[in-house]
């Protein structure tokens, strides 16, 4: 039996997720300190995060954006058949590029703790909601779900697909579902300029 008071902070943190997640992006926007190596190596790794966001996001489409979890259907296909939390991979990847790119000119100390930082405030929160989906999806889903957790690896994308696809890539979801995504990522791409210019 699992405690409710668990469950409500589960739930209220899924809720509050965006807010939560724009922590890291804040540390970094204040205290970051681009140098041209840094923005070299970590912009492309953070614009590969949101092209596998995006992929996963054209077979999830605008679900994603609920602040309570639902899911019409199960989907399994596209990134879903290399790994279960592909939106939260790409995420994570994206701050790791943000990460690296912001704080190529801080000293190692402050450089490593704005990245611990940045990085474990997105491992904590990841790791409240994502227990939280899958029980959802569990109860939604049941034998096709257990089919799915037990040849699908949770956060470690497989080299090759492991399900049996089902779902339908919507590339027209993407704007739709994806506007704050870009707002954010575009306005990261700003003050990581205007940082990189007083460098």
């Amino acid at each position: 039996m699992t405690d409710p008071r668990s469950d409500d902070l589960k739930a209220f943190v899924f809720k509050n997720r965006g807010a939560l997640l724009s922590i890291p992006a804040v540390l970094l926007a204040i205290f970051g300190k681009p140098s041209a190596f840094s923005v070299t190596v970590g912009l492309p790794v953070a614009i590969a995060g949101e092209l596998l966001r995006c992929w996963a996001v054209g077979y999830s489409g605008v679900t994603t954006r609920e602040n309570h979890v639902t899911a019409p259907e199960l989907v399994t296909a596209g990134p879903y058949a290399y790994v279960r939390n592909p939106l939260y991979v790409g995420n994570f990847i994206t701050a790791a590029g943000f990460s690296i790119a912001f704080t190529g000119g801080n000293p190692f100390g402050k450089r490593a703790a704005l990245i611990a930082a940045s990085l474990g405030t997105m491992a904590a929160v990841y790791a409240t909601i994502v227990p939280h989906e899958e029980q959802y999806l569990q109860t939604q889903f049941g034998e096709s779900y257990e089919r799915y957790c037990a040849t699908v690896p949770q956060i470690v994308p497989a080299l090759e697909p492991k399900s049996e696809e089902r779902g339908e890539w919507k590339p027209e979801v993407i704007a739709k579902a994806e506007t704050n995504t870009f707002l954010t990522f575009g306005a990261m791409l700003a003050v990581l300029a205007l940082k990189a210019m007083k460098s």
